[in-house]
């Protein structure tokens, strides 16, 4: 997702109690540009060496590639977005608003085009002529 950093919030560490050692994360918000109805996404940054690494700083405008996953906490489901590759937006990155068409699911066997057959009445032909009219009245 590409968008503006207008949001860095407060670091956050600890230390696992799993493993005993210690852990920092960090969050950002950011908003699309150049769309008529902007959304928004917080998504985290984890690990010290990636948050100094991608030195994200309110302001910028980047293209974000992110993981999401889901987990649970007393009862509740909680998305997280963390993100695993920063860069510089560039308007490259800018999707080109394109038609949507379906997509098959599989692709079929070409086959060669059958010429339909002409519907025959529902009720035949009632008149006993050689109506082309199908209706039955």
């Amino acid at each position: 997702m590409s968008g503006k950093i207008i949001a860095v919030l407060e670091a956050r560490g600890g230390v696992s109690s799993k493993t005993g050692n210690s852990w920092k994360m960090q969050e950002y918000v950011l908003e699309e540009m150049n769309v008529q109805f902007p959304h928004r996404m917080s998504f985290s940054v984890f690990g010290e060496d990636k948050i100094n690494a991608m030195n994200i700083q309110e302001g910028q405008e980047l293209t974000v590639s992110f993981d999401i996953n889901a987990r649970e906490y007393q009862g509740r489901w909680y998305n997280d977005l963390r993100a695993w590759k920063v860069e510089p937006y560039t308007p490259a990155d800018a999707p080109v608003a394109a038609p949507m068409q379906p997509q098959p699911f599989a692709a079929a066997p070409a086959q060669p085009a059958a010429t339909p057959a002409a519907p025959e009445a529902p009720f035949g032909n009632v008149d006993g002529g050689e109506s082309t009219d199908d209706l039955p009245f």
